[in-house]
């Protein structure tokens, strides 16, 4: 009987990384003047955000339109390149990188599972042996331009779950798969973190395994 392949799926952003990843991003993309002159009208989307009265997905989209509306797919592409060779590794956790590179030693499939961006995540994923990633892209016109709209769902809370299985429903049916872990440091992992043998989420420093009564029956 073949044994099942163990498949390991860490959040990014305050999981492998010390902070969110986005505002790093644009201000790289966009270079500091750009950005600062873009970030005021940004501010009423955050704030509104900040308070629980706009949805993740409309206030990133919102942040996204008025930062990087109309921009290339290609040009942000080569800047995500540049920005995941260049900076991301000055922002990682050490503690979150410990726990991915134990499970890569220990042959387990690693799999990223974010909100952020694949402009940047897909080239740092690839850098660093990560087997795929799923996260959330940029909706791109008949002209390879971005209006900051997602193609889809923002992959956050809720929504990890789901496309989590559309990525599983790739596999061979015939081969065994073992959800065996996630890591992730925020309650919008719980939902990620219910679906596997074994979550952990980030206290103190430290991930733990949260409570065996979060898990799915």
């Amino acid at each position: 009987m073949t044994a099942p392949q163990r498949i390991v799926l860490f959040d990014f952003d305050g999981t492998l990384t010390r902070r969110d990843s986005l505002f790093p991003f644009l201000r790289f993309a966009l270079g500091t003047p750009r950005f600062v002159a873009a970030l005021p009208g940004c501010l009423p989307t955050l704030a509104g955000f900040a308070r629980g009265r706009i949805a993740n997905q409309v206030a990133k989209e919102a942040v996204l339109q008025r930062m990087i509306g109309g921009a290339s797919l290609d040009d942000l592409q080569a800047r995500g390149h540049a920005f995941a060779d260049r900076v991301l590794d000055r922002l990682l956790r050490p503690a979150g990188m410990e726990r991915l590179q134990h499970h890569q030693a220990a042959g387990d499939t690693c799999v990223l599972v974010s909100a952020s961006l694949d402009l940047w995540l897909q080239p740092w994923a690839e850098r660093h042996g990560l087997a795929d990633v799923i996260c959330s892209r940029l909706a791109v016109d008949e002209h390879g331009r971005v209006s900051g709209h997602l193609d889809g769902t923002n992959c956050q809370g809720a929504a990890k779950p789901a496309a989590i299985a559309s990525w599983l429903g790739r596999f061979d049916p015939h081969t065994p798969v073992d959800l065996y872990a996630a890591y992730g440091d925020s309650a919008g992992d719980e939902p990620m973190l219910q679906m596997v043998t074994t979550g952990y989420r980030l206290r103190g420093g430290r991930f733990e395994p949260i409570q065996t009564d979060t898990h799915k029956a």
